[in-house]
């Protein structure tokens, strides 16, 4: 039984996810998303369309929309933009946004005030159901990611697992988080039960 293995790292920086219904308002009514760059998640892309969140304190401009659209509008940023907006640094996995701060989104043809939706995404590790299984992991376990070498060795705890057929082996982290230990998109990182 494999205990530990070896995963591709995505550094994963502010970002935004839309809904239909904020799509229209934001970029005009049945505006579709230009995919730019396909991400390492199948059907997972970085758009053209930029937007700005606004905040009690402050704003973030220049803020990517990834595709697809979603069934729900969240805003994914780091603990640093959290006090830069002047929201509270919520910790959550992605869709779960009950009880989160909310912002103002503004793009070129309107904006949403959002009462929720402001996370700083938990670190998580998507797998395909077949990479989980020789890992012996399923959906919903909890791993580390351990990295011994370089300036600045650590170990992130708290790694959500998430399995799908959809998916293909990468862990993320948030920028700030990377940063701290001087690392970036496209290194091989260790994963460890």
């Amino acid at each position: 039984m494999k205990h530990e293995m070896k995963v591709l790292l995505g550094v994963s920086n502010r970002h935004v996810h839309l809904s239909r219904e904020d799509m229209n308002i934001l970029f005009g009514p049945g505006s579709e998303l230009t995919n730019i760059r396909d991400l390492v998640q199948p059907g997972q892309y970085a758009c053209a369309e930029l937007v700005t969140l606004v905040g009690p304190k402050g704003s973030l401009e220049k803020v990517r929309v990834l595709g697809p659209l979603r069934k729900q509008t969240q805003a994914e940023v780091s603990v640093t933009d959290t006090y830069k907006l002047g929201v509270p640094a919520v910790v959550r996995d992605s869709g779960l946004l009950g009880d989160t701060p909310g912002v103002v989104i503004v793009g070129p043809r309107g904006a949403v005030i959002k009462q929720e939706g402001v996370i700083v995404a938990s670190r998580h590790l998507h797998l395909s159901t077949a990479e989980a299984e020789e890992f012996s992991v399923k959906d919903g376990d909890y791993v580390s990611i351990v990295v011994e070498e370089g300036d600045r060795p650590v170990t992130f705890g708290n790694v959500l697992v998430r399995v799908s057929d959809q998916y293909s082996a990468e862990t993320h982290l948030d920028l700030d988080e990377a940063n701290a230990a001087f690392l970036r998109s496209g290194m091989m990182v260790t994963i460890r039960k």
